[in-house]
């Protein structure tokens, strides 16, 4: 049997890698079998990052990423430069990483048509936005981050809520405008009720995201409510 001393020279020579794992316990077959949801932060960056070097798992890498910048987010944010400096990480594995985080981050990025369109007017984002709308049974709240020239860069579903209420916060609500450092946004959320009519909730959110805008610098620039074939627009009552 061998002692410690020796154990730990065995243990050197061959490090543990992600192969010494049970297989059902190896990241892409515990995606495979489980589904993403199922996988930590290190092991989806694992799967990303792909491939570990000669003495380090990349798992150990992906771990080492984790507690180097704490959250996701920092890690999109980070450069090449920064990335590289984890030991295991090339100008190869740091694109990797950028590109899938990039990819992520424009999950809810209008594709074709929508992409660019004129959000201009209230008229023009219920055009837009009416056919998502209608029908539903439970509020649903967007965010529409725009340009200076009032062109969509991206929408997003912020939060939906039950028949006549929604939660939207304004850290979520101005997320993707900040990312985007966008000038201005438009919220819309939908009445299934079929009344256009705000709620004492409606303006209560209006007004708080009027003022955190003024903090970050993105302004509101409206607040539309749509209901069925009609609409109410914050901007044209001159409630903004």
């Amino acid at each position: 049997m061998k002692d410690e001393k020796e154990q730990g020279k065995d243990e050197a020579k061959h490090p543990f890698t992600v192969h010494d794992l049970p297989v059902r316990e190896r990241p892409r077959e515990r995606l495979m079998r489980e589904g993403p949801k199922a996988l930590t932060r290190e092991e989806v960056l694992a799967i990303i990052i792909s491939r570990g070097t000669k003495g380090r798992s990349v798992l150990d890498i992906a771990r080492e990423l984790v507690k180097e910048f704490k959250t996701i987010d920092a890690i999109a944010d980070a450069s090449i430069e920064e990335l590289c400096r984890i030991e295991g990480i090339g100008r190869a594995k740091a694109c990797q990483l950028k590109a899938a985080l990039e990819l992520a981050n424009r999950v809810d990025e209008p594709v074709g048509d929508e992409y660019g369109a004129d959000v201009g007017s209230a008229e023009a984002v219920v055009r837009l936005m009416a056919s998502k709308l209608r029908g539903l049974k439970q509020e649903h709240f967007h965010s529409l981050v725009a340009d200076s020239r009032r062109k969509l860069v991206v929408c997003e579903q912020v939060s939906k809520g039950s028949l006549n209420t929604t939660i939207a916060h304004p850290r979520e609500v101005f997320q993707k405008a900040i990312r985007a450092k966008a000038s201005g946004i438009i919220v819309v959320h939908n009445h299934p009720s079929g009344d256009p009519t705000p709620s004492e909730d409606d303006v209560r959110l209006t007004r708080r995201l009027v003022e955190a805008g003024k903090v970050l610098g993105i302004a509101l620039v409206d607040h539309i409510i749509i209901a069925g074939d009609k609409h109410y627009s914050f901007r044209s009552h001159a409630l903004l």
